[in-house]
């Protein structure tokens, strides 16, 4: 992924490259353009790192190429920052609610939740065909049964760098993570569900920040 520059911009960079550090004065001129008609290429340039600035001096190539910004960028994100709210359903419920709900809310996977929001499985649409299937009456039948259980199921903490996450779905080849908060409960740690981070939440935010 490459930053877009304006063909001004370009013509810019490559001219602190070869004379900098220089003023925004001195590469006006070299343009014969004002200043301020220099303002937002130069802040535009400077914001995204590829130019520096210190005051009396001027402007100075940084040297980092935008794949390397971009990285920066990305790295410093986090779960939390992503991550949509989670939809779940409590443990004490059928097959069927199972079904209703997910369709209801148009996802591929809901996380199963004890008292307290606490994970205790997940149940993928795959999971309740084979349920649906199975000949029970799935009204009854608990949704306990179908789910994947701890301590197989992929996490995601809310503190953890957006790349991992992403890296996660794509390894275990799943389309959504529940994002947990470590609790102790009665001498016992148990994952807290705060949140679920989906490839539909990683190709908002790379639009995002294309826009940006």
């Amino acid at each position: 992924m490459d930053i877009e520059l304006s063909p001004r911009q370009i013509i810019i960079l490559e001219m602190v490259k070869q004379f900098g550090p220089i003023t925004g004065t001195r590469i006006a001129e070299k343009l014969s353009l004002s200043r301020a008609a220099l303002r937002s290429d130069l802040a535009i340039l400077t914001m995204s790192g590829l130019l520096g600035a210190r005051p009396r001096v001027g402007y100075y190539h940084t040297g980092k190429k935008p794949t390397e910004l971009i990285a920066g960028i990305i790295g410093n994100i986090r779960v939390a920052d992503v991550q949509s709210r989670p939809i779940v359903i409590r443990e004490t419920c059928s097959v069927y609610d199972a079904i209703v709900a997910i369709f209801t809310e148009d996802v591929g996977t809901i996380v199963v939740v004890s008292d307290g929001g606490f994970i205790e499985g997940i149940i993928s649409r795959k999971d309740l065909l084979k349920a649906a299937m199975g000949g029970k009456n799935i009204n009854e039948l608990p949704v306990t049964l179908a789910m994947t259980r701890m301590p197989n199921i992929i996490l995601a903490a809310a503190d953890e760098p957006i790349l991992r996450a992403a890296k996660k779905l794509i390894s275990h080849q799943v389309d959504s993570l529940p994002v947990v908060e470590m609790a102790t409960v009665d001498q016992i740690e148990k994952f807290k569900v705060v949140g679920r981070i989906t490839k539909t939440n990683i190709t908002q935010l790379f639009v995002n920040l294309a826009d940006s």
